[in-house]
């Protein structure tokens, strides 16, 4: 299903560039030669009749149109058995690990690891350093944080999958993720833990205005790339009946909690992928936590949160649009053939 849904993404994509060309291309021609020179002789509905490349173009969408008519029908009862509506499945008195991944943070280490230690539910918390340079690491631990640290920067999806992993060692039956740069407010978690009655995973999206920060990076391209993006993976696991297992506007947002036992279920997958999949950066791997959790049947929910203006310099970029752009291509090439 990977290769057809690729195949329709990418020649979607080229059919949406070919009809705005010769939509433009005969609106130049009607404001530079009038109306009558680009008749010639012929009224509009006539000259469109008998123009072949326009014949073509719709020849195109047609055949384009039916292959998206069978993808969609083929997905009419994908995952619509019962494991995926409604269930209960409360969590009492929780136990929460969240895991930090951190590179040079030491302007902000300390208040991301106190703001989510004073949550009532939180019993530990793992700050996974990437080798920093600086003072992250003696920080994290004078303030109370469980510290890894990695000898090599092997990136942000290495130290999820480090956090992943010492969190199940524990006795947490939620995991938590989250940044070190302050853009996430832990008391959201007090209102994303309660979702985990009726699902596996619950996901942030930082699109609401009335709940951000004026001024935070994500800027219009940023928010319209994200939720395009988004929508891709949604539809990517479409189900006619329903719109598909998950509703995302947001790709991006690291902020999330998983139940123990879901984590489990994934977690030999993600690493197995990580190894073929990610490269040092791991931006891929957020976007890529969402379609794992889907194949590995996980009910997953997304709910708007808070989001702030980033404290010191961004570690991936994205907030220049040549750098966004092109992490967005890779984001849009790794869902369609994935």
């Amino acid at each position: 299903m990977g290769k057809f849904y690729a195949t329709l993404g990418v020649s979607f994509l080229v059919l949406l560039i070919i009809n705005i060309a010769w939509l433009i291309f005969n609106l130049i021609l009607w404001s530079l030669d009038g109306l009558q020179v680009l008749l010639q002789g012929m009224n509009f509905v006539e000259r469109v009749y008998y123009s072949v490349l326009f014949k073509w173009i719709i020849l195109a969408d047609l055949v384009w149109f039916m292959f998206a008519l069978i993808f969609a029908f083929s997905r009419k009862h994908y995952k619509t058995e019962e494991a995926y509506y409604l269930d209960y499945n409360p969590i009492i008195e929780p136990k929460v690990s969240v895991i930090i991944p951190t590179y040079n943070e030491e302007k902000n280490v300390e208040h991301v690891v106190n703001d989510y230690k004073k949550l009532k539910f939180v019993k530990e918390v793992f700050v996974i350093d990437n080798n920093s340079s600086d003072n992250t690491v003696e920080i994290a631990k004078k303030v109370g944080a469980t510290v890894i640290t990695k000898p090599i920067n092997k990136g942000f999806a290495d130290s999820c999958i480090v956090g992943f992993e010492q969190s199940l060692k524990s006795n947490s039956d939620i995991i938590v993720l989250t940044d070190c740069d302050r853009t996430f407010s832990a008391y959201d978690v007090d209102k994303m833990v309660p979702y985990l009655n009726n699902c596996d995973m619950v996901v942030g999206t930082r699109l609401i205005q009335v709940l951000l920060e004026r001024g935070n990076q994500n800027g219009m391209f940023n928010t319209w790339g994200n939720f395009f993006i988004a929508k891709l993976i949604q539809i990517k696991y479409f189900s006619l009946l329903h719109m598909g297992i998950v509703s995302l506007t947001d790709v991006g947002c690291a902020h999330r909690c998983i139940r123990r036992e879901s984590l489990e279920k994934m977690l030999v997958d993600i690493k197995n992928d990580y190894k073929k999949d990610f490269d040092k950066d791991g931006w891929l791997f957020l976007p890529y936590l969402n379609m794992r959790g889907i194949e590995s049947g996980l009910k997953i929910v997304e709910i708007p949160i808070t989001f702030k203006k980033r404290l010191g310099q961004s570690k991936s970029g994205a907030q220049k649009k040549s750098k966004g752009f092109k992490i967005g291509l890779r984001f849009i090439w790794f869902i369609l053939k994935r």
